[in-house]
């Protein structure tokens, strides 16, 4: 009997690990930029603690999201009519599934080389991977999690089938109906709450939220972006050709007084809504666009980085209501702001790089600056915080770990041979690291 429980106990020990995502979104299990490894590697190269590398066909800068065995990530030709769901197994790097998911033949030139059209990173949860390239299409994939165990039992009992311990994939929906004018590309990431996957779409002709039910992919509700105009030019057309009405942030859900609240972040405005129903709670304008960055969160106060080109990392109290003034600022910095990478926040410091690779470390209180630096390169990765280092990647492959410290300290510098455009993921005490190029597992050998 007493084998029985232990086993039992295994059992359940083995379900709840592999129906928890290591890695479920692009910022990791709190949303955050936060890992809980304790034993990441400080150094590595092309040719030190490096578990495996797999080319990635196609491009994509779409973060990989983990579960288990499992990862995933997107992809999509450089053209942009054909895009990718992809699954790497994590023991080996092989590309266990590489499927095309939509197609398009008419896709919208993105003007430069900065984003490209499978930026968007996936979600994850237990049996079920989110894929979203934006306007061109979002699908819900079976991760074959529940495997096919009658199936694989051979009739002799003794031969067994070529599939036994295989997934099975299979694509359960897909929308291609929501519209929007990327222009540039897609940026925004889904995100899971509860029953809803909450989708953000800030184009030059429609900015607005939609909700999904993740079951099927029907719409649950959509709210559009109520923001104030005032890009219109004489001739009745947008400012820029609707560039300054564009924004590629990820929304951030958070507890606020005992009520989920999700965080969002458009252009010309931040907003706080109810993602129940979607229900616009407080907006402040902040008069910038092309945000990217996700916010954070904490003790009730919410950092946005504002994009654009003035660029501003503001501090708003999140349990506000309404329209709010600038003076609801608790306080707002001007100096060294990202537009893409998102910040990370360490006790009472948030660290943040710039786009043109200014490294800054500021007082989450005060917006006090305790330092500026440069790191060198340019970015767009977010950045990472592990045991005691926060983790900078560059487009040019360097990566820079830094002392989360109120003084400067770098304690490494690592290069790869390709740039970072995804952010970091972490699985155990591994990086999974995706280049323009490939999917790394890095880790200290053994």
């Amino acid at each position: 009997m007493r084998n029985c429980f232990l086993h039992l106990a295994a059992l359940l020990a083995i379900f709840t690990a592999s129906a928890r995502a290591d890695w479920p979104d692009f910022r990791g299990p709190a949303s955050d930029g936060h890992a809980t490894a304790t034993n990441l590697p400080l150094h590595w190269s092309e040719t030190n603690n490096v578990t495996w590398k797999t080319p990635i066909p196609h491009r994509g800068w779409s973060t990989p999201v983990i579960l288990g065995n499992q990862i995933w990530l997107t992809t999509a030709t450089p053209d942009g009519r054909d895009f990718f769901a992809l699954c790497v197994e994590a023991a080996s790097g092989k590309i266990i599934f590489n499927e095309r998911i939509f197609h398009c033949e008419t896709p919208e030139p993105l003007g430069n080389n900065l984003n490209c059209y499978a930026s968007p990173s996936p979600v994850i949860e237990a049996g079920r991977v989110y894929v979203h390239f934006g306007s061109y299409g979002t699908a819900c994939i079976d991760t074959g999690s529940r495997r096919r165990e009658e199936a694989d039992r051979p009739s002799d009992g003794k031969t067994p089938p070529p599939h036994v311990g295989g997934y099975e994939f299979k694509v359960l929906w897909k929308r291609d109906d929501l519209p929007c004018r990327h222009f540039r590309g897609p940026g925004s990431s889904p995100v899971l709450f509860n029953d809803l996957l909450i989708l953000t779409m800030d184009g030059i002709d429609v900015q607005y939220l939609v909700a999904l039910d993740k079951r099927t992919g029907k719409t649950v509700w959509k709210t559009d972006r109520t923001a104030e105009w005032n890009d219109i030019e004489a001739d009745g057309k947008p400012r820029g050709g609707g560039d300054f009405r564009k924004a590629y942030s990820t929304p951030l859900i958070v507890t606020v007084n005992g009520a989920k609240q999700m965080i969002s972040v458009g252009s010309k405005a931040a907003y706080g809504y109810d993602p129940l129903n979607g229900k616009e709670i407080w907006k402040i304008g902040h008069g910038d666009f092309s945000a990217a960055a996700r916010p954070l969160f904490a003790n009730g106060i919410t950092y946005i980085c504002t994009g654009g080109t003035k660029g501003g990392l503001l501090a708003v109290r999140a349990d506000a209501r309404g329209t709010l003034a600038e003076t609801n600022f608790v306080w707002r910095n001007l100096r060294g702001t990202p537009r893409m990478p998102s910040p990370v926040l360490v006790d009472d410091l948030i660290f943040m790089v710039s786009d043109g690779g200014i490294g800054s470390c500021i007082e989450a209180a005060t917006g006090k600056e305790l330092w500026q630096e440069r790191l060198g390169g340019e970015f767009a990765a977010s950045m990472l915080h592990a045991n005691g280092r926060v983790y900078c990647f560059n487009q040019t492959g360097t990566s820079v770990v830094l002392k989360p410290s109120r003084n400067h300290e770098v304690l490494a510098t690592n290069k790869l041979d390709d740039g970072f455009m995804a952010s970091p993921a972490v699985l155990g005490n591994a990086f999974i690291l995706r280049t323009k190029t490939h999917l790394y597992r890095i880790e200290e050998s053994r």
